[in-house]
């Protein structure tokens, strides 16, 4: 089996596969696989029996070379199975195996032939939809504190426009983002994790029309200071791959973050918010 880049316009090819995908880590979005990569990372895929193989290949840090657990539900790859295809394949690792697999198939029987380490950076964050969109108890007494603060300053007062993102629109939302990373200095080191998610949501928004996701954009006083992106991972679940705001606008990313799990989860029991990339601040907030 030969594998080959991977790129937007593969998505209808392969959307399939991950139609009855069950794993719960946001790696397994089709449209994040593509839309991350960049001038190093590449993502690779290829049909096996069926089943949809997934790699990833660095041009500069080939010591990142690995697969992703093979796409074929209801069908789970056995230890030694993986084993098989990635020595086929010339990988000598899989990355983002979701606890599930090996709850499934026990560590006695993974360690036959895997070493197995924890990434701590790359930990999804979970939430229960119904919690961020209606914010009840003492918890949140906070977060609705600041969504009242912003109502009355902006919602009120008429000067808050919502909705989904649209072709129009395109060239603000990336104005805007050009503008949100000068806020966090995103741009400082163009191989963190912060450069690339933005390039993969630069590539996101530009492939909206082909990736199936559900956006969602706010203007104040016309202008764009907001947006959301989620997608589809399993029946139950879906990603939240980017949410954006002004953090000097006191209560908006509050505001918003309630009005994305409001609008964009319908259908969905859980809000996947991804993983903190190993910053102390994005963790001390998911958390």
């Amino acid at each position: 089996m030969e594998l080959k880049a991977l790129t937007p316009e593969d998505y209808p090819d392969y959307r399939k596969y991950f139609n009855k995908q069950t794993y719960h880590l946001c790696t397994y979005s089709l449209s994040s696989i593509i839309a991350w990569r960049n001038s190093d990372y590449q993502p690779m895929a290829g049909i096996r029996n069926d089943t949809l193989i997934i790699a990833a290949e660095f041009r500069n840090t080939r010591s990142k070379r690995h697969l992703i657990l093979p796409i074929a539900p209801p069908e789970d790859f056995p230890p030694e199975q993986l084993a098989r295809i990635a020595d086929d394949l010339g990988y000598g690792e899989y990355w983002f195996v979701p606890q599930c697999y090996l709850d499934l198939h026990g560590r006695d029987k993974v360690d036959l032939y895997f070493d197995v380490e924890h990434t701590p950076g790359y930990d999804d964050y979970i939430y229960l939809t119904g919690d961020l969109a209606d914010l009840k108890g003492n918890k949140y007494s906070k977060k609705r504190n600041l969504i009242k603060q912003f109502e009355r300053e902006y919602i009120e007062t008429n000067r808050v426009e919502m909705g989904p993102i649209t072709p129009i629109d395109l060239e603000e939302c990336l104005e805007f983002l050009e503008k949100w990373c000068v806020e966090r200095d995103c741009d400082a080191n163009p191989e963190e994790d912060l450069a690339c998610e933005k390039l993969a949501a630069i590539n996101t928004l530009t492939n909206i029309g082909l990736f199936e996701v559900n956006t969602l954009m706010l203007r104040i006083d016309g202008v764009v200071c907001a947006f959301g992106v989620s997608a589809f991972l399993t029946s139950q679940m879906a990603t939240l791959q980017y949410e954006k705001a002004f953090s000097r606008i006191k209560g908006l990313y509050q505001y918003f973050d309630n009005q994305c799990a409001k609008r964009l989860f319908n259908g969905y029991a859980y809000i996947n918010k991804e993983s903190d990339m190993g910053s102390e601040g994005l963790a001390k907030t998911k958390k």
